[in-house]
């Protein structure tokens, strides 16, 4: 039997190009010295598509070089760098990677609170800096009293609030909807969020529809004593904002693990010794990242063997027939 062509369009690990090649006649994009001529060539073939976010855009114009293209697998929970509306329309089915990378991205996202509350990284620095030797480091400020809320409870962000619970703070969330039978006080505007709470934990989508979510306004209502926790897309920040509002005092700190150009930082956070900034690494663990990379071999080789994907997206779930 012939095996269905499938794009990758950027490297994933040892293990996982090793089970695509195993069961596809799989094409590396990221290879080709000419992309555009690979494409024209190999193009007509493409039944699927392994990506990530490390390919960049999956736009129109690559989804229309690949005419018979059926699915696009992506590696990540977000799937923001895919025109997901352009691929529905030309009925191809989208898939992420839920639920495997929920409790490691709500490890992170805590510990990433913990250390930009009591500023644990500036501490390390000061101690191998010899500069213990000297005097203390000063006080830091503390997550006793403090108001949590959680921008987005989805999957992650209840696994977050799980979390939360055990330190005895308060939590509360925004979202679209109240969500039945969740003991937290939910507000229904982002900026009664932050006015209510003295920390904003983000865990929504990127894409158009949250950009700039977090604005000079919001972290107003954040206040002088709040800190702000962003391990969801870099998008949803406004940057210049944030800059703006840590240089003048409008908020305490903030805790940051994505960014809106990765992987370049803008140099005005590097330059702020008490933000906590991380390169991305929500769910950069080797046994959540191989589970990851498991699940895009399983959507691609379920959808070819049965014609039903395991995880596909919102937008794309009408384009899967029923079993």
């Amino acid at each position: 039997m012939t095996q269905p062509d499938i794009l990758m369009t950027a490297p994933m690990q040892p293990a996982v190009i090793a089970a695509l090649e195993a069961r596809f006649t799989m094409h590396r994009l990221w290879e080709a010295p000419d992309p555009a001529a690979f494409l024209r060539e190999i193009g007509p073939s493409i039944r699927g598509m392994a990506t990530s976010t490390l390919y960049g855009r999956v736009d129109a114009e690559l989804i229309g070089a690949l005419r018979q293209l059926e699915i696009i697998a992506s590696f990540g929970v977000g799937y923001d760098q895919i025109d997901v509306a352009v691929a529905a329309e030309r009925g191809v089915v989208v898939t992420n990677t839920p639920g495997v990378l929920d409790e490691e991205v709500a490890d992170l996202a805590v510990g990433l609170l913990l250390a930009t509350v009591r500023q644990i990284p500036a501490a390390e620095r000061y101690l191998r800096a010899g500069r213990w030797l000297q005097g203390n480091f000063p006080l830091s400020p503390t997550l006793r009293g403090r108001k949590i809320g959680i921008v987005g409870l989805g999957a992650i962000g209840k696994a977050i609030a799980r979390r939360l619970a055990a330190f005895d703070v308060a939590i509360a969330y925004h979202g679209r909807t109240k969500q039945p039978d969740m003991p937290y006080p939910w507000h229904p505007t982002l900026i009664g969020l932050a006015q209510a709470c003295d920390v904003l934990i983000v865990m929504v989508p990127g894409g158009a529809a949250t950009r700039h979510l977090i604005d000079r306004p919001v972290l107003q209502a954040l206040g002088r004593d709040g800190i702000l926790i962003n391990v969801a897309r870099g998008s949803v920040v406004d940057e210049d904002a944030l800059i703006e509002a840590l240089r003048n005092g409008t908020i305490l700190t903030a805790g940051l693990d994505v960014y809106n150009d990765e992987p370049r930082v803008p140099q005005a956070l590097i330059d702020t010794d008490h933000v906590v900034l991380l390169p991305h690494l929500g769910s950069a663990s080797a046994h959540t990242r191989a589970a990851m990379g498991q699940l895009v071999v399983d959507n691609l080789e379920s959808w070819f063997a049965t014609g039903q994907p395991l995880t596909p997206v919102a937008e794309t779930a009408h384009l899967v027939p029923e079993a």
